[in-house]
């Protein structure tokens, strides 16, 4: 009965022991998980993880004894070396919370004893333990997206071995715990993947370049970088590297390195603008000039030596100035030069100014004095501009009263919603009232009006027809309304034949590149033909080409047409939206800048490769510009023409010269642009080596010169200098010749 009654006891004993314990390892892990939770805590919570491994690794008899009793005595020994070992770890917590710097002490100690006794099998876990403290930081990371997963901080900082502890201890509550770890791993996964992906592109888990981080990392662990710090600095450190953290983004890095490239672009050029700058004046130079004149060009080219500001007058652009110039200088001649109001004479006065040494004086007087009454005046807007005349059109006027008389909404259509569209019916109903007609005679009045092209079908299934069919007025188009030359409102003018607007547009380019571009037409200068009135008028006729008719024109006017038209688009598309940095924004402004020309968009890319190269692939591309259906096959060439490609300009630096063609001379005038482009770098034999150094431009369109490569050279060849052409001809008949590609400039050709 002794006997039974002392088991009784100790089995009491036991079990209210084993609830102490089990309530003190939850209450310790309750303050490990609050430890954790906190960022300034972070080096006491690995202090206290360090001393729990040394402890199960000190005594793992005990542990076993306590899984497995044998007998009462061990049972009881081993409660009390748990209950011991729970009573130091609450000292140590305790301890823990009267500051850093005891904390500190004890670790260097701890750390130093560990050194000791650590084996191979130690040294590989605590490696395991340090990598995954630099992969899950104690800072926030923030998922691909960029979004915060809740309570992620408080679940990633749980170790494994706590984890498994708690599971070794809950025996009976394993499946929650492990279905919490479940989570836990799926979370730690969806971290690692970020920390790969912010380490892939050279940032680390704090913000900071890999790099510096691993040398300041390196010298914190040599002891050199070691600083006390208080909890609130701490704190406000780990605040900032989370809100950087948060703000994380894997491009950024490409984004600084361009940010950075960008800075030493424009240092660079701006040392070269200082060198370049106009001198600032008060006063205003005027220079008199026609198209063709060589002395003009002499006189423009001895004023930019002078870094001397000037505004042109082209009577030949301005007929009306021609009476201007022979009332203040006595006669038509040009050039003509005006410092203020002092006419200073043409080329020959300036250059004699300059010998005798009283040209400083000239510009002096014109750098301090303002310009009097009697100065002549820059162009107006609109001076001499053809644009706006012409004939009333009545069907304009008709139009502009319909459109404020019928519903224009958006209304769904065989099962589309379709926007800014009217009823054919209600078309028919306003043309009946307002020209007295009866219903037949408003329908054919009403496909006169779709003819046109005032307005158009939604689908293009009929010109215009009575009931519920919806049509579109052109300026509510979709894709007509971002068209770059589509005017405000109907214009009441009568449209002009093509080949006339054709005539117009060509003149004026003339005039716009032979002061604004260099002699060669390599070089433009963008900033000064933003500002002009000619680029202005040239903006107004474009305006004239919604509602042209294009297929009256012959193939040479078509030709010189598209090819002028592209390039002055190309300098218009730059100057509204820039130049382009990438081949993103290439492939924007080359299919996105377009005109609207006869009722239908068309934008760089649908004229190099639709019109002009009779609707052929663009280089990487799998699609043709024009579908099967679409109208703009009808102004198409039938068959590519090759030497196109030597006078289309898109601004870049390895393109071709800027020049402006007239259908008179076109064969010959592309002719010569092919023989410039190809004998001043676009091909150059080098006999010596046998290589062909031939420009990229010969290769992405090479199905236009030719089945292979042999056949595109043949082609360029014609075009050489007849020496390097019969040299290239027997490289090619030996097939002794190696073919080089040049790099293409992108670079912005100003």
């Amino acid at each position: 009965m002794e006997q039974s009654g002392n088991n009784l006891a100790a089995t009491v004993r036991e079990e209210k022991e084993l609830d102490i314990q089990t309530e003190d390892l939850e209450n310790a892990s309750t303050f490990e998980k609050h430890a954790l939770s906190s960022p300034t805590d972070k080096e006491e919570v690995v202090m206290l993880d360090t001393r729990k491994d040394e402890q199960d690794k000190e005594s793992p008899s005990e542990e076993s004894k306590f899984n497995n009793p044998p007998a009462e005595k061990l049972e009881g020994e081993t409660f009390d070396i748990q209950k011991e070992k729970q009573v130091k770890s609450q000292n140590e917590m305790k301890s823990l919370e009267v500051g850093e710097k005891i904390g500190e002490t004890e670790s260097k100690k701890r750390i130093d004893d560990s050194k000791e006794g650590e084996n191979d099998e130690a040294d590989s876990k605590e490696t395991n333990k340090n990598l995954e403290e630099n992969v899950y930081g104690g800072e926030e990371e923030p998922v691909f997206d960029g979004t915060e997963i809740p309570g992620m901080e408080a679940n990633r900082s749980l170790s494994l071995r706590s984890v498994d502890h708690e599971l070794e201890g809950q025996g009976p509550a394993w499946p929650e715990k492990a279905a919490a770890l479940t989570n836990f791993l799926k979370e730690k996964s969806a971290v690692a993947v970020s920390s790969f992906v912010r380490r892939l592109s050279g940032k680390s888990d704090t913000g900071q370049d890999v790099h510096d981080e691993d040398k300041n990392h390196d010298k914190d662990t040599d002891g050199n970088m070691s600083k006390n710090t208080s909890p609130e600095t701490e704190a406000q450190e780990v605040s900032k590297k989370s809100a950087e953290s948060s703000r994380w983004n894997p491009l950024s890095r490409i984004g600084i390195s361009r940010d950075a490239w960008g800075e030493n672009k424009s240092v660079q050029d701006h040392s070269i603008e200082d060198l370049i700058q106009p001198i600032a004046m008060k006063g205003r130079i005027v220079l008199y000039t026609k198209l063709g004149c060589q002395d003009c060009k002499e006189t423009r080219r001895f004023l930019h030596g002078k870094r001397l500001r000037y505004v042109e007058i082209n009577i030949d652009v301005y007929p009306s100035r021609k009476q201007e110039l022979e009332k203040i200088a006595g006669s038509y001649a040009v050039p003509r030069v005006f410092f203020n109001e002092v006419l200073i004479g043409g080329l020959a006065e300036l250059k004699s100014l300059e010998e005798s040494g009283k040209l400083g004086e000239k510009i002096e007087y014109v750098v301090t004095e303002t310009p009097s009454f009697e100065a002549p005046l820059p162009p107006l807007s609109g001076e001499d501009d053809l644009s706006s005349s012409g004939a009333i059109d009545e069907l304009a006027l008709i139009v502009r009263k319909m459109k404020g008389s019928v519903s224009v909404k958006d209304r769904f259509y065989k099962m589309r919603r379709f926007t800014n569209c009217f009823l054919g019916s209600e078309a028919v109903d306003f043309l009946s009232e307002d020209q007295y007609l009866e219903r037949e005679e408003a329908i054919e009045f009403g496909r006169k009006l779709g003819s046109k092209l005032f307005f158009q079908h939604v689908l293009d299934e009929n010109v215009f027809e009575d009931g519920n069919h919806l049509y579109r007025f052109l300026d509510d188009d979709p894709l007509v309304s971002q068209c770059q030359n589509i005017p405000r409102g109907i214009i009441e003018v009568k449209p002009k034949p093509i080949v006339e607007i054709s005539s117009r547009l060509r003149f004026l380019s003339y005039a716009i590149l032979e002061a604004y571009a260099s002699e060669d037409g390599k070089h433009v200068d963008y900033k000064s033909i933003h500002g002009s009135e000619e680029f202005a008028r040239y903006l107004r006729i474009t305006e004239e080409l919604q509602r042209v008719e294009l297929c009256e024109m012959p193939r040479e006017e078509n030709i010189a047409f598209f090819i002028n038209l592209y390039n002055m688009m190309a300098i218009h598309a730059i100057l509204v939206w820039g130049q382009p940095s990438g081949a993103l924004e290439r492939r924007k402004l080359l299919g996105d800048f377009k005109y609207v020309i006869g009722g239908l968009t068309y934008s760089l890319s649908a004229i190099y490769n639709g019109i002009l190269r009779g609707n052929q692939r663009p280089p990487y591309n799998l699609i043709k510009p024009f579908g099967v259906k679409d109208k703009r096959l009808k102004v198409a060439l039938p068959c590519p023409e090759p030497l196109a490609h030597f006078a289309l300009v898109c601004g870049t630096r390895s393109g071709p010269a800027l020049r402006c063609y007239s259908p008179q001379n076109l064969d010959e005038e592309l002719i010569d642009a092919a023989r410039n482009f190809l004998r001043t770098g676009g091909l150059y034999v080098d006999l010596i080596a046998n290589v062909a150094y031939v420009s990229k431009i010969l290769r992405w369109y090479s199905v236009d010169f030719g089945k292979n490569e042999v056949e595109v050279l043949r082609h360029a060849a014609i075009y050489l200098e007849p020496v390097e052409s019969q040299a290239l001809l027997e490289l090619l008949s030996n097939t002794q010749l190696k073919v080089i590609y040049q790099p293409y400039d992108w670079g912005l050709n100003h």
